[in-house]
């Protein structure tokens, strides 16, 4: 009987349908599609198991199966078991033939067959194996049989994952909806079934198979089979899945049984490391499953063979394949987290990494060095080796802070974070990685700077030093220490026996030292020339011929003198005492450095300086004192703490400088960063603390919501026990917050408070205990019971009732007799009270009267007297109470125009009084210079003052009563009787209206010519009682107008600066009643505020015309360019001042943005940076609405590249750098490309010819922007012989090109290149050649316009008065048209600033010809002409 054939395992599918040589098994006949179902239940039978070729199915003459064919494989397999196979194989084989096309319960019929066959095989095999009475041909069948059925079986695995797969990417196309269904079927069963098929293969490789090969090695192909549907597996992308999570196991444990069975480990590396390059999502798989193997099987060698493979890569191609990094990236990293210390020992063949240019690659090896540095190398207990290891990687980390690439920057960071979290890094390393860690909050990306401010944070959270780390507090202790220890040093310094003198030590040793000297002056031996080189200073070689002669090398020393005396002539210890004999000479020299030089030995006892010096000491080991050794780590730490504590205080203010950045992110680190730094106790937290209030107005709500839980976290959240301890922190904190703040930062703080306030954070107890400081029950000092007052104003903004119930408190405590001692506390309960006015309740609804008191209520009698009684007094804090206390009769008194003019009646009777009194008294001295004279009397400088600022506070509080309060109280009753009227005209009309009646007032309504109409009215009336009531010679304030005029007009040089700001103040008050008023004093107005001396009246000036350009903006049109000089005063305070107001003034639309917006721009290269910072915010806000900076730019560049404009030339880039900042869209680009370019053509000097081209070389050019330049390339060609001009034009292409560019656009830039090269040098060869000859062929400047408007030439700091002409008004007030008055003459003003001056000074109300302004000349004149 002939044998059977072998079975072998063929490398693919169609290599069974070829006949492989005799005794080899191939496929005889595959079934048709639809002979396999019944084939599978038994109805049709297979071939007989034999070899030789194969006959394809159709071939026979029938092309069904004769029905002969008895032995199903399901019949078969229950009799024969595994052995079934051998005459059942092509039927299954025909199932993963058409296995595409077969149908899916003939595929699920196949694979459960097939794990029950090999279920029932791998249970047989055992007994099979361990029969010694095997005979060949048994064995032979069940090997045949193990491996046809486990390649059905892996082959049916592979389908089917196959299939998964593809219909995974079909449930992704929404096209292939239809067949989705379709394999969900058996997608299913295949999910279910892979698992407990892998666990059973598995299960099978378990098994000693080798005595199936003949007490062999199991061959290759065999676990390639099973191995092979393993990585097929882990190739579908969904395996990482949580719910696969059992599916890797199982994976994970058969690839490990087929390596322990088979010394496949180079394969399996090869194949590990292919995957992990082409499929991203395995590295977590493989890092797990490489751990695993590690762990419990023992393959530790592999981790080593894959670190080994992965670092041989080439590091060039890695970074240029992206992908295939990211897998050995993962890899490694997660290995590291779960291996450490595998990783450790492989370490080195990584670290070619680190210098390659892939940032993946670095950042996982870096993210295992921290891996291995916190689970491995951590700890005080390591060994000498470990340690160095340790320091090592430590180094490399903070070398790579500094990397090229922003990510690896950011990683390191997030890696010391860990680290320093861990308490894995040593305290000698604090020092340099905090350094490194405060170098970063400087870098340009935003996200170092996040990293950097989090790794602080964390030093701050887990520093070992102290829970308080105030450097003020560690220094005294540390002084104090150190003094201490060196005492400890002087005492413990041994007491040593009498020393022999130098000098008796010296004559010992003389005989021999003079025998070495003679030698010198015999022939020298070989090499001792070379051996010794005098020091390059005379300090170092004294040191070198010391140490010689104690180690009693006194023919060295001699010889090193020598050389000295040559190289080192006249210089001390090197100079001869004038013996011939030169022997004499160089014992002389030994000798004094000799005995000098042991004094210093003995008794030598360095200089302390109070830093590391005193602390770096080395113990000598002769001293192993305990309180010595105590008292040296002692001063280690507080040395280190105090180092510590001020490099976070150096951060602080890097810091605190990044909570306005753009980036939202680095914002709320920042706010983090100081509430960390807060808790721990550092002095200068307070200033972040401080500086994150205004952050409360942010628009971005995560911004403005740190802010809040900043403030919640800080102050709300006391760690006192009881109610009443935290009430007291609380306030204590919130009061140091108002020490020293400014306005602004006093209203941040109110909102913050107020909307805890709301939301009930603020417990009543915080309430009670600020009105017990405040009511003097709990004591306080007086700064404290004024904090408690504005804390009290602050929590009424959100709870008004805290005032209004305790109002009688407020009035009696605040404004009593006491209050003129000090009236700062009368001024802030005048704030508290007004939050009432503020505050209406929304119960009374919008048409109810509004919260005002009685006339007659104690708190204006309070408040009269108290004004009234400080007018007599000096006081420096009288005039802001008066403010207050005005605004607040004008915010809630019935009829507080009476209350007001009573107190001003009162106020000038002192006045006039005292003026009376003082003339009665007769002087034997000349007048005071503290009173003012006007010829027949005299008054002190304060009653004045006093007087002017009252009536400059109720003339501008008269216009606001009326203008608001009044308005709004007329509109009120108008709404109120048009209901009323409207409610009883609906009930009459029920009965009758006439028709047309209804129609028109319906008509009228729906227009809302009603409602427009009467608020014109009413408007109108308010506008004629300030022009023509408040001001006329009935009013009490037009008394006092020619007061306040003749101390602006006579400002002389004796009067007092406080005076002359408030007579200025009150001028710009009460030029705000009326537009005829304001129109006759503009000039007087704009005359001071040019030439005052002062700069506080310049300033108020400033803000007065602010003021007056929005309440009569025509007015004050005409001067907006002496507005815009002030942007250029002498003085820092009225050049901010003034930035402040136009910046208000042009975001509100009051005044146009002419060319003159570039004084706003020169503010960015002011020295002082407060002023820089309005400029910069101007231009943030500006940049907030569209294309403002875009439209403005041209002008800018204009006005600041013309010659006049005294802008220096890096200046000017140095301002250019940030408006271009705000150019980000591709469509301005290219537009200003073309302005720019066309600017050239009307270009006169060189320096405008450089501005320009500068301002092209910060534009981010496009394509489109390149083809600018190309189609405008005539305006700037003959330019480019400027070098300047052209390295802007070179740096133009370059960073083109850094951009990656299509290669059109190349070809573009690089013709666009060779033009400027071409007309560079030809250029510079035209100038060459005119150089040579004997004239200049440079053509001569265009002949300039000559320059009209004021605004381009260099403002002075005084203007003659030709430039103060009132300019004209451009409308007439309403009043004025309905009196019809006939047109006037332009009338002619007289002004003198003193008494002395004559006529000369009156001059038409009108403007100059270069006064008037004019239209800006855009950059583009062609393109200006064509829009006109």
């Amino acid at each position: 009987m002939a044998a059977a054939p072998d079975f072998h395992l063929p490398l693919a599918a169609a290599d069974l349908l070829r006949d492989g040589g005799p005794g080899r098994y191939v496929v005889q006949e595959v079934l048709a599609v639809r002979d396999l179902p019944p084939a599978l239940a038994g109805k049709v039978p297979t071939p007989p198991f034999r070899s030789g070729p194969v006959l394809p199915a159709g071939s026979r003459a029938s092309p069904r199966l004769s029905p002969c064919f008895a032995a199903a494989f399901r019949a078969a397999s229950r009799a024969r078991g595994a052995l079934a196979v051998l005459e059942h194989f092509d039927c299954v084989y025909s199932v993963l033939h058409h296995f595409r096309t077969v149908g899916t319960a003939v595929k699920e019929d196949a694979l459960e067959l097939m794990m029950h066959v090999v279920s029932h095989h791998s249970n047989e095999l055992p007994t099979i194996l361990s029969d010694s009475g095997l005979s060949h041909a048994d064995r032979a069948a069940h090997l045949n049989a193990l491996k046809m059925n486990c390649y059905l079986l892996t082959g049916l695995m592979d389908a089917f994952e196959m299939e998964t797969c593809k219909n995974s990417c079909s449930e992704a196309d929404p096209g292939r909806k239809n067949r989705k269904n379709h394999a969900k079927t058996s997608a299913s069963l295949w999910e279910e079934e892979r698992e407990p098929l892998l666990r059973l293969l598995t299960q099978l490789l378990q098994l000693d198979l080798r005595q199936l090969w003949g007490g062999l090695v199991v061959e290759e192909e065999f676990f390639s089979l099973m191995t092979g549907s393993c990585y097929r597996i882990l190739e579908n992308p969904s395996i990482g899945l949580q719910r696969y999570r059992l599916t890797r196991e199982a994976v994970t444990h058969l690839l490990a049984a087929a390596l322990l069975h088979c010394d496949r480990m180079f394969g399996a590396t090869l194949k590990i490391t292919q995957m992990l390059q082409h499929f991203e999502h395995v590295a977590p798989v493989f890092a797990q499953a490489v751990s695993l193997w590690a762990k419990e099987y023992g393959l530790k060698s592999l981790v080593g063979e894959l670190l080994r493979e992965i670092g041989q890569k080439c590091p060039q191609d890695l970074a240029r394949e992206a992908s295939g990094v990211k897998g050995y990236a993962t890899f490694i990293s997660e290995l590291a987290e779960q291996i450490p210390a595998l990783v450790l020992s492989n370490m080195s063949v990584l670290l070619p990494h680190l210098d390659g240019e892939s940032y993946t690659m670095r950042n996982a090896i870096l993210a295992a060095m921290a891996e291995v540095l916190v689970q491995v190398l951590n700890g005080d207990q390591l060994e000498e080796a470990a340690r160095g290891t340790r320091d090592k990687f430590l180094s490399m980390l903070q070398a790579h802070v500094c990397d090229v690439h922003s990510f690896v920057r950011s990683r390191v960071l997030q890696l010391f974070t860990r680290i320093v979290q861990c308490k894995a890094l040593p305290l000698t390393q604090f020092q340099a990685v905090l350094s490194l860690a405060v170098g970063r909050l400087k870098d340009k990306s935003v996200l170092v700077v996040k990293n950097a401010i989090q790794l602080l944070a964390a030093f701050l959270s887990n520093n070992p030093f102290s829970s308080k780390l105030s450097w003020t507090d560690l220094d005294e202790p540390l002084k104090k220490e150190v003094e201490k220890l060196k005492e400890m040093r002087d005492r413990s310094r041994p007491r040593a026996a009498p020393v022999i003198a130098p000098e008796e030590e010296w004559e010992a040793m003389l005989p021999e030292v003079r025998a070495a000297t003679q030698q010198l002056f015999q022939p020298l031996q070989e090499g001792e020339e070379e051996v010794l080189e005098v020091e390059e200073t005379v300090e170092r070689t004294v040191e070198q011929i010391t140490g010689l002669l104690k180690k009693l090398n006194y023919k060295s020393a001699a010889r090193l003198t020598q050389k000295a005396l040559c190289r080192f002539q006249g210089k001390e210890p090197f100079v001869g005492p004038g013996e011939e004999n030169e022997e004499a000479t160089i014992l002389g020299v030994l000798k004094r450095l000799y005995t000098g030089s042991c004094p210093g030995e003995n008794s030598e006892d360095p200089p302390h300086d109070n830093s590391s010096d005193k602390i770096e000491e080395v113990v000598q080991e002769e001293q192993p004192q305990t309180e010595l050794v105590k008292q040296e780590m002692l001063v280690h730490y507080l040395q280190d703490a105090y180092n510590f504590s001020v490099k976070i205080t150096e951060a602080l203010n890097l810091i605190s400088k990044m909570m306005y950045e753009n980036s939202v992110s680095v914002v709320q680190e920042a706010i983090e960063f100081f509430v960390a730094v807060s808790q721990f106790g550092v002095p200068q937290a307070l200033l972040g603390v401080r500086r994150m209030l205004p952050l409360i107005w942010s628009k971005e709500p995560g911004i403005k919501e740190a802010v809040l839980n900043a403030y919640r976290q800080l102050y709300l959240r006391p760690s006192e026990d009881s109610e009443r301890a935290k009430a007291q922190a609380l306030v204590r904190n919130l009061s140091l917050i108002m020490v020293d703040a400014s306005l602004g930062m006093l209203q941040c703080l109110e909102e913050i408070i107020s909307e805890f306030v709301q939301k009930d954070e603020i417990k009543p107890a915080v309430t009670q205990l600020l009105w017990e400081r405040f009511t003097e029950k709990s004591p306080c000092s007086a700064l404290e019971r004024h904090a408690a007052v504005m804390l009290l104003g602050m929590m009424a903004r959100g709870k008004p009732e805290i005032i209004g119930t305790n109002l009688d408190i407020l009035v009696t405590v605040g404004l009593s007799e006491k209050a003129c001692e000090d009236y700062r506390l009368p001024q802030e309960v005048c704030n508290v009270i007004s939050k009432l006015a503020s505050n209406p309740k929304p119960a009374l609804g919008k048409n109810s009267a509004p919260f005002r008191l009685p006339q007659n209520h104690m708190l204006f009698a309070c408040l009269s007297k108290t004004v009234s009684k400080g007018f007599a007094q000096p006081s420096s804090h009288w005039i802001p109470f008066m403010e207050a206390a005005v605004t607040l009769i004008y915010q809630l008194a019935e009829g507080a125009e009476e209350i007001c003019a009573d107190i001003l009646h009162v106020c000038s009777q002192q006045a006039l009084e005292k003026l009376q009194e003082d003339d009665e008294q007769k002087a034997d001295a000349g007048d005071s210079p503290h009173r003012v004279s006007d010829g027949s009397g005299s008054l002190s400088t304060f009653l004045l003052l006093h007087l002017v600022a009252l009536v400059g506070q109720v003339a501008l509080q008269q216009v606001a009563y009326l203008e608001v309060s009044v308005s709004a109280e007329l509109r009120r009753r108008r709404l109120l009787k048009e209901e009323k009227t409207k409610k009883q005209s609906h009930t009459s009309t029920k009965k009758q209206r006439p028709q047309s009646t209804g129609n028109e007032s319906t008509m009228e309504e729906e227009l809302g010519l009603v409602g427009a109409t009467a608020d014109d009215t009413e408007a109108e009336l308010i506008r004629s009682i300030c022009e023509t009531e408040l001001l006329d010679g009935k009013h009490l304030l037009s008394a006092f107008v020619p007061l306040v005029l003749k101390i602006c007009n006579n400002p002389g040089p004796h009067r007092d600066s406080a005076l002359s700001a408030a007579a200025a103040l009150t001028l710009g008050k009460l030029c705000m009643i009326s537009s005829e008023f304001c129109d006759s004093h503009l000039r007087l107005l704009f005359t001071m505020m040019e030439k005052s001396p002062l700069p506080d009246v310049r300033s108020n000036l400033i803000i007065a015309a602010g003021d007056l350009a929005i309440r009569f903006p025509n007015l004050v049109e005409p001067w907006t360019s002496h507005l815009y000089a002030r942007l250029r005063d002498p003085c820092p305070s009225v050049r901010q001042t003034a930035g402040l107001v136009m910046t208000h003034l042009i975001l509100k639309d009051m005044i146009k943005v002419k060319g003159q917006v570039s004084e706003m721009a020169t503010l960015l290269i002011d020295p002082e940076e407060a002023i820089v910072a309005v400029a910069q915010n101007f231009f943030g806000e500006l940049a907030s609405k569209g294309n403002a900076v875009y439209n403005l730019l041209p002008d800018i560049i204009s006005h600041l590249s013309d010659p006049n404009s005294s802008i220096e030339e890096e200046s000017f880039h140095a301002i250019m750098r940030h408006l271009f900042s705000y150019i980000t869209k591709d469509k301005q680009t290219e537009s200003l490309v073309e302005k720019l370019c066309q600017r050239f053509r009307t270009a006169r000097t060189e320096r405008q010819y450089r501005d320009l081209s500068h301002c092209l070389a910060l534009l981010p050019v496009s394509e489109r922007g390149l083809h600018k330049l190309q189609d405008n390339y005539d305006c700037f060609a003959d330019k480019l012989q400027d070098p300047a001009v052209y390295n802007c034009f070179q740096t133009v292409l370059a960073r083109f090109r850094r951009a990656g560019v299509k290669p059109e656009a190349k070809a573009l830039a690089e013709e666009l290149e060779q033009k400027l090269s071409a007309s560079h040098k030809r250029g510079l060869d035209s100038t060459e050649t005119c150089q040579d000859g004997s004239q200049t062929p440079m053509p001569a400047p265009a002949k300039q316009k000559p320059i009209g408007s004021s605004r381009r030439q260099p403002l002075s700091p005084a203007n003659s008065d030709n430039d103060f002409v009132t300019p004209p008004s451009r409308i007439l007030q309403n009043h004025k048209r309905a009196q019809k008055r006939p047109p006037r003459k332009k009338t002619v003003i007289t002004f003198s600033s003193d008494e002395e001056n004559n006529s000369e000074d009156e001059l038409l109300a009108e403007l100059r010809e270069e006064e008037t302004p004019t239209k800006t000349t855009p950059i583009s004149r062609s393109s200006a002409r064509r829009r006109r």
